[in-house]
């Protein structure tokens, strides 16, 4: 496999932000093409240490192909954070990387649905294990439920109005068929965003229980970061960042007892503290480079 590392969507502030040290441990939780993990690897050296992990078989073989020896590779969910750094005796880090987003490898070349700029299967899952498509929830969902979905996870004004045409048409097997099909559905409402854009994220997301394992994954960084460590998350939209934020919010508080509660019940003491008060988004210059990094926004904090 020919080795290829996309340039990283913020990458000087991922390394700025996880404040990456010579001879440091690092968790890179979505390896992708090995972009972030190359850049870590390089400003922690002499004597850094990195696990990769990603859900892609594929990826895993292309970051095997572009960094260096010495790496631990683990192809698996990063919901299982915790268990993969244990097996590895990977323990406490001095930094964890979550980059939320599709890898050009996904979009482009992976032949699984994932974008309808060109035609492929309605597959969309990150890993083969897993059973559930994008082809099965679109072909035997029911209308409520393809609708709930679609609103849920796409927030699609026109979930119902999409769902409906959907159970009409079925069997729709490829993304051409799925993209066309929405842009008739909500033709009223063209605009620069391709009309289609919100129902396959919705799709993906559900296929790949994306929001659970965030939050699963996030709640398990606490236990593995040693005292000064950095925790940092690169989201995309609205329903990635809305449990980062919370999360950080939550673990950068004391009590969580309900407001009114004169005594504090809950016992809970704060485990991060704030680096980033507002998203870190990229400069003009690096959306210019890199459009499909125009959405991201990044979040930092320290254990404390």
């Amino acid at each position: 496999m020919v080795a290829v590392v996309h340039t990283p969507v913020l990458g000087e502030e991922v390394v700025q932000y996880l404040r990456v040290i010579p001879g440091g441990r690092y968790i890179d939780c979505t390896l992708g093409s090995g972009g972030h993990a190359l850049s870590i690897l390089r400003r922690s050296s002499p004597g850094g240490q990195l696990l990769g992990i990603d859900a892609d078989p594929e990826a895993i073989e292309l970051a095997r192909a572009a960094l260096p020896g010495g790496v631990t590779l683990v192809n698996a969910n990063f919901a299982q954070l915790e268990i993969i750094a244990s097996i590895h005796d990977f323990k406490p880090v001095d930094g964890i990387l979550f980059d939320l987003g599709l890898s050009s490898m996904q979009l482009s070349e992976s032949g699984r649905g994932f974008s309808f700029s060109h035609d492929a299967p309605l597959d969309m899952r990150f890993s083969p294990d897993q059973k559930l498509t994008a082809a099965d929830i679109v072909n035997t969902y029911s209308e409520s439920d393809l609708a709930r979905l679609l609103f849920q996870y796409g927030e699609e004004p026109s979930s119902r109005r999409i769902a409906r045409l959907i159970v009409r048409r079925r069997p729709i097997q490829t993304t051409q068929q799925l993209a066309n099909l929405v842009r008739e559905a909500v033709a009223r409402r063209l605009g620069r965003i391709h009309p289609a854009t919100r129902t396959f994220q919705a799709l993906r997301i559900a296929v790949n229980q994306e929001l659970d394992n965030l939050s699963a994954a996030l709640r398990q960084t606490v236990g593995l970061l040693r005292t000064g460590g950095r925790l940092v998350v690169i989201s995309y939209h609205s329903l990635e960042d809305r449990p980062v934020k919370q999360f950080l919010a939550q673990e950068s508080r004391g009590c969580l007892c309900p407001p009114g509660r004169v005594v504090c019940v809950c016992g809970h003491s704060p485990t991060l503290k704030l680096i980033t008060k507002k998203v870190v988004r990229p400069s003009e210059a690096e959306i210019a480079r890199n459009p499909r990094g125009r959405s991201a926004r990044l979040r930092a904090a320290e254990r404390i």
